[in-house]
Order: structure tokens, then C-alpha cells, then sequence
């Protein structure tokens, strides 16, 4: 009988002791991660898709996502959108990939290599209207670059400044805080290389080409692709520089979400806009899922090293 009553039970083996409560109260700390995450980002989420297929009134319906898929101007701007986030994402992943290099090769301690991180950590974020303002005042009809170019060279491309409210000018905006993005996330990745295996390289009598091709290249492949998937849905989303610099609804596909939504003469069509949502978050999606395969294969490596 008394082993009946204390069998399961007790602070050791029973799920109700207090060894069980106090393993488990290690994830409370995890609770308003999970909360803010369920509000900000899963509920949002939830409600593009559950909207998508879903008419102006609430009923179930799918012509409002047939006709965003089939509408031109929807797939001009999605296609805008898709250019200028996998050339943003190419060009910032290079450039950002050599400042990177760059830095590990100083002096991990020193002054440049604390000044590059802190000054990239705040251009990662330099974006949106301050962006535009700063590119406005230097490069803009009335810019301090513009004013100069006209008076020294006035035939030079700096003098034009008709480029900066295109696609190449928003292409270049974005990789000016592609770049210091690139270089925070694929930094660790280059400090991972060990030295040991460039000097055991050169031991065995191997060049510094066939270093790079046999063991760097094939080591860093995964994190930097996984980077440049990040920089790619970095600038697929982005929405202030470009409604800042262009303000056209039909350029880029979160612009014409936004006219959708907030649109002066009476023509909003939430439906609309969430069908593009929902068209967006399935490219984002894909994109998260490759990076999140590469992230696990580094991962394994960064492991097993």
C-alpha cells in the first residue's frame, strides 16, 4: 500500500515533484518572446494568408488573388522588386564580403576593427528617410556633388542627377545599407577560419589559390549564400527609401500594398493589398527556408571544427 501511494509521486521521480516544476520554469523566460513573436509576426502573417483568399466583405473567394496574379502592373512591380533585391543582394553580399575580409585581417582587438563593427552596426539601419535626405543633399538637383559637378564637369554623370530617381539610384541606396549588413552577419564566419589550416597548407606546399579553392571557398560557400538570401529579403521588403525617393504605387510591389491600403480618392481594395502580401511572404518564405538549410550545414561545420 505504501508503495502504491509513493509510486510516481515525490520530488524525484513523479510529474508532479518539485524537480519536474523546476526544469520546466526554465522556459518561462521564452513566454514573451513567444507572445510578442505571436502578435508581431505569426498573427500578421496568419491574417495575410487567411485574407488572400478572402473578398472586401470577409466570404471566401480567390478573384481578388487571380486578378493580382494576372494584373500587369502586379507583376511589373513584383518584377521591379525582385531585380533590384537580388542585385542589391549580390552587389552588397561582394562588397560587404570584402570590408569584412578586410577588417578579420586587422587587429581583432584594435581600434579599426571595434570602429568598423559599431560603424556598421549603425549604417545597417541608416535607411529610409535619413537615407534619402543624405542622398538628396549630395547627389539631388540642388546637391553639394550636383552643384559642383556642374560647375567643374557639367557634362559628367554626376551633373545628371536624373539617375538617382530611378532604378539604378534606389539600387544604390539599397546597397548602401546592404553593405555594413553583410559585413555583421558573415564576419563570424570569417573569423571561424583558423590560420592553422592556411599555414598547414602552406606546409604541405600548397598555393594560395589552391587554399582558397580547396578548403576557404568551400567553407565559407554556405555562409555566404545564406547572407546574401538575408540581404535579398532585406531589400525585398524594404518600403521607406523607396516611398521617400520615387513614390510611384506601380514601381515596387510594397509601394502599390501601400496605395492599396491608403489610397486618397476612395479606391482602397485591402483585398488587393493582401493578396500582394500574400504573394511576398511565399517568396519570402522560400528564400528563409534555403537560408535556414544553409545556417544548419554552417552550423554543423562551426560543430564538428
Amino acid at each position: 500500500m505504501t508503495q502504491l501511494q509513493y509510486k510516481g509521486t515525490g520530488s524525484a521521480t513523479g510529474r508532479t515533484g518539485s524537480r519536474y516544476w523546476r526544469s520546466k520554469s526554465a522556459y518561462l523566460g521564452v513566454i514573451p518572446f513567444l507572445i510578442v513573436s505571436g502578435l508581431f509576426l505569426l498573427y500578421p502573417t496568419w491574417n495575410v494568408a487567411s485574407g488572400a483568399f478572402q473578398d472586401n466583405y470577409g466570404k471566401f473567394s480567390t478573384s481578388t488573388l487571380k486578378e493580382v496574379f494576372n494584373s500587369k502592373v502586379a507583376r511589373h512591380a513584383f518584377a521591379n522588386s525582385l531585380e533590384i533585391s537580388i542585385k542589391t543582394a549580390i552587389a552588397g553580399a561582394i562588397l560587404g564580403g570584402l570590408f569584412a575580409w578586410a577588417i578579420v585581417n586587422g587587429k581583432r582587438d584594435g581600434f579599426f576593427y571595434r570602429f568598423s563593427v559599431a560603424l556598421s552596426s549603425v549604417l545597417a539601419q541608416f535607411g529610409g528617410v535619413m537615407l534619402t535626405f543624405a542622398f538628396l543633399a549630395t547627389f539631388g538637383f540642388n546637391g553639394l556633388v550636383a552643384n559642383i559637378a556642374l560647375k567643374v564637369a557639367p557634362n559628367s554623370f554626376l551633373a545628371q542627377s536624373s539617375w538617382l530617381y530611378g532604378m539604378l539610384g534606389l539600387s544604390i541606396l539599397y546597397t548602401f545599407f546592404q553593405i555594413p549588413l553583410m559585413v555583421l552577419v558573415f564576419l563570424p564566419t570569417l573569423e571561424n577560419l583558423k590560420p592553422q589550416w592556411r599555414e598547414a597548407s602552406d606546409a604541405l606546399g600548397g598555393k594560395a589559390w589552391e587554399y582558397w579553392l580547396r578548403i576557404g571557398i568551400p567553407i565559407l560557400t554556405p555562409s555566404f549564400a545564406g547572407a546574401a538570401l538575408l540581404l535579398f529579403v532585406n531589400s525585398f521588403s524594404a518600403y521607406a527609401t523607396a516611398q521617400t525617393l520615387i513614390n510611384l504605387s506601380d514601381f515596387l510591389t510594397p509601394l502599390e500594398i501601400a496605395t492599396a491600403l491608403t489610397s486618397e480618392t476612395g479606391g482602397s481594395n485591402p483585398a488587393e493589398a493582401k493578396s500582394l502580401s500574400f504573394f511576398m511572404v511565399v517568396v519570402v518564405i522560400i528564400a528563409m527556408t534555403f537560408y535556414a538549410l544553409l545556417r544548419r550545414r554552417v552550423s554543423r561545420w562551426e560543430q564538428r571544427r
